[in-house]
């Protein structure tokens, strides 16, 4: 194997460098506060005056940042040594090589280590009255604690011998879930699937127990219970016997509700229903949690994905870890079943493309890497592409089968520095980073045909059910839904090249957006702005993803959703424009309900998050209730005071916020401190559509705006006539917000004006 000379490390077997061991308990809950004692013994060369140890923790964990400096406060951490030295720790959220970004170091400051000489950091040290360390929320069976050694102060470390791994389960059951699909034909067989979360979105290890079902809607083969034991409960040979929307409902031996499914529309006979997925996340071989088996087993039977990508960035993928993967995408492709998309993330720098997803409709194809930054082996890095124009050349060039994704990441991708419309057919506007509608609009500033999905890029060993727990991840991982004429590799891949779906923030709902003309109108399926040749077949309809050319001057848009909570408002859009805001209520319908919401990021880069810690103070009037609005951190809560709300709160793109039921409509004052927005509205000012507080940066600011006391509305349809522009693209799509937090995006239907005969 060639040695990459950049990845640099001391040539010495682990046990001359020392071991490591760790003193904890043999299981422990996700997420909760725990002591852990670990000791580094030192080898044969011992530690030199300035040498140092590290202890490495994974970018994706989410434990508790290590303190040194404020005993009674949680996290905090201690060292000593056995011979008495004086140590000096400091703890570096990137004091390492990727994926071992987080790093304790010990430095040694005085006398040195000799070989068996002890070093013990004790990570949430109760002793000095500390609640203790916070675990990582992510369950997980080899939580590890990295340690290396830099004997000799030349900054340069090894790995040292044994091992210090944490075995991290779920907690209680705290949120449970109960999924059915969202599109299907009279007659077909479908099923229910439940599981329980516990408050880290850890799915239980275990449900036991009877379990009764109930159902809105007609359907057949619905047991009035069921016995669980194991993780999850899944009924099948489930059918609708006639056309509606069907919802079903779980409760507890006592009665008690735990959950209610996602609507099913049921259908006589549509040509395609819909099925969901994760095409974007990593496992612990690359940047994520878990292993890539697990991973896999994660989104097939925990999150009840139809279908799943895996998405490892490809500077870290070996080529023998590429093989493995490939095998896998094999190993767990079940037609019908669960559908496996090969494909790998495409990670430059930005300015030379930023982050693209890259998929396959064959497994065991080449890997185009955009550099060999951490693989070792580089044997073939003539076959890199350091640039995406490189990239989508040599795709070309070898003819491959492939499709690709523009996504945000660490790094965004950028358009400008290239596209190509025959391999790139979408954008991924939404993942567990925050909420990224301006890459949307960049590919209509550049007139490009794209559709929408949304993925978890989830790097926590959770696809298709992605928690952001208490880490940078500031939103729930999102999924997407596609319309296909059945679940198989072949489908999926027609599907995509059509831009036939939509995205979700995670909630699984049904969208669907058609176009309807009075005269024969020309569908394209390959897109004549790339292919003037491309012949158009003639059709008085479209659907989401559609590039249709009419010669008529407007289109009648038909739009309807169904959703598993009440729906707040849905967005018809063109372009970056908004034609209108439809809301299922009306102005006579608002009453003493006010939602306050943040939302918005810094800038495009990994530094984007969005810091909203503030409060709202309330005079002249009265809270009755409040709900939150897309408090996911764990440590970051909205909490209620003597006057009103404090909260802490970070967006990333995405928005958060609360709903407030006041004692009375109209009377007093809101006061909102926060560091971006500081401003005193009168309550009776606030109405029915948005008071809209602009706070620069990229779209930050805060909405306030009045709701119904109660709204009950989880479907909505409507009709619009759309003016179709004289020259350019016309892009109608529509973003539904539900009153949960949660949104969805449909794919653009793209319409241009032909030319008269």
């Amino acid at each position: 194997m060639a040695r990459n000379p950049h990845i640099e490390r001391l040539p010495y077997e682990p046990a001359a460098l020392g071991r490591v061991d760790v003193d904890a308990p043999a299981r422990l809950v996700a997420g909760s506060m725990a002591t852990i004692r670990v000791t580094y013994t030192a080898g044969r060369f011992g530690i030199d005056d300035q040498g140092s140890i590290r202890f490495l923790f994974r970018f994706a964990s989410d434990a508790g940042r290590p303190q040194f400096d404020r005993p009674g406060a949680p996290n905090y951490c201690t060292v000593s040594a056995s011979n008495g030295t004086v140590l000096v720790p400091e703890y570096h959220p990137r004091g390492a090589f990727r994926p071992w970004f987080k790093a304790v170091r010990v430095n040694v400051m005085r006398d040195a280590l000799h070989e068996g000489n002890r070093i013990t950091l004790v990570l949430g040290d109760r002793s000095q009255g500390s609640a203790g360390w916070r675990l990582s929320t992510v369950r997980e069976p080899r939580f590890e604690i990295r340690a290396q050694a830099d004997p000799f102060g030349t900054v340069v470390y090894g790995d040292v011998a044994g091992g210090a791994t944490l075995d991290l389960v779920a907690g209680l059951p705290h949120k449970w879930q109960l999924v059915i699909p969202t599109l299907r034909r009279v007659g077909d067989p479908f099923e229910v699937a439940l599981r329980a979360d516990d408050r880290c979105g850890n799915p239980v290890a275990h449900l036991d127990g009877a379990f009764h079902l109930e159902a809105d809607g007609s359907v057949e083969g619905l047991p009035e219970s069921v016995a669980a034991n194991g993780p999850a409960v899944r009924v099948t040979g489930l059918r609708a016997s006639a056309q509606g929307i069907v919802r079903i409902r779980v409760r507890d031996s006592a009665g008690e509700l735990l959950a209610e499914s996602n609507p099913l529309v049921v259908v006589e006979a549509p040509r395609l229903v819909t099925w969901w997925g994760d095409f974007h996340a990593q496992s612990e071989e690359t940047v994520g949690t878990n292993s890539a088996r697990e991973y896999f087993e994660f989104a097939r039977d925990r999150a009840f994905c139809d279908f799943v990508g895996h998405q490892g960035n490809d500077f870290q993928i070996s080529t023998a870890f590429w093989r493995e993967l490939n095998d896998l995408y094999r190993d767990f492709h079940a037609p019908g079943r669960f559908v496996t998309i090969p494909g790998y993330e495409y990670s430059p720098v930005t300015f030379l493309g930023g982050d693209r997803n890259i998929f396959f409709f064959d497994d065991h194809r080449p890997i185009r890497r955009s550099s060999h930054a951490l693989v070792e082996d580089i044997s073939d890095i003539e076959t890199d592409c350091n640039h995406v124009r490189d990239l989508f050349s040599a795709l070309r060039g070898d003819r491959e089968n492939a499709l690709a994704f523009a996504h945000v990441g660490g790094r965004y991708a950028d358009l400008r520095a290239g596209h190509d419309g025959e391999i790139e057919r979408s954008v991924e506007v939404h993942s567990a980073w925050g909420t990224f509608e301006w890459l949307l609009f960049d590919a209509f500033d550049l007139g490009y045909r794209v559709g929408v999905v949304c993925n978890s890029d989830d790097h926590k060993g959770r696809p298709g059910a992605s928690h952001p727990g208490a880490s940078i991840f500031g939103a729930y991982g999102g999924l997407t839904c596609l319309y296909l004429e059945e679940l198989t590799r072949a489908s999926i891949w027609r599907c995509m090249k059509a831009r036939h779906h939509y995205g979700t923030t995670g909630e699984r709902m049904h969208l669907a957006v058609d176009a309807h003309f009075d005269d024969d109108a020309l569908r394209y399926d390959s897109d004549p702005k790339i292919d003037s040749a491309a012949p158009g077949v003639a059709t008085r309809t479209a659907m989401m993803g559609d590039i249709v050319g009419t010669r008529e001057k407007s289109v009648r848009v038909v739009v309807r959703v169904d959703a598993p909570a009440p729906i707040e408002r849905v967005d018809l859009r063109c372009g970056t424009r908004t034609i209108e805001t439809l809301r299922p209520y009306s102005s006579e319908d608002v009453g003493r309900r006010i939602r306050v919401i943040w939302e918005g990021a810094e800038y495009r880069g990994r530094g984007r998050m969005t810091i909203w810690d503030g409060h709202l103070d309330m005079a002249g009037n009265r809270m009755a209730a409040f709900v939150p609005i897309n408090f996911w951190h764990l440590e970051k809560a909205l909490e209620r005071t003597q006057t009103g709300l404090a909260w802490q709160s970070v967006t990333t793109g995405n928005f958060a916020g609360a709903d407030i039921l006041l004692e009375n409509a109209d009377d007093g004052s809101l006061y909102i401190a926060s560091p971006h927005v500081n401003t005193t509205l009168a309550i009776r000012d606030i109405g029915f559509d948005d008071t809209v507080l602009d706070a620069g940066a990229l779209e930050r600011r805060m909405r306030v705006f009045r709701l119904p006391d109660v709204n009950t509305a989880r479907s909505f349809a409507f009709e619009r006539t759309v003016d179709i522009a004289a020259e350019g693209d016309t892009p109608i799509y529509v973003r539904v917000t539900l009153e949960n937090g949660h949104q969805a995006w449909s794919s653009p239907i793209y319409l241009f004006r032909r030319a008269a005969p």
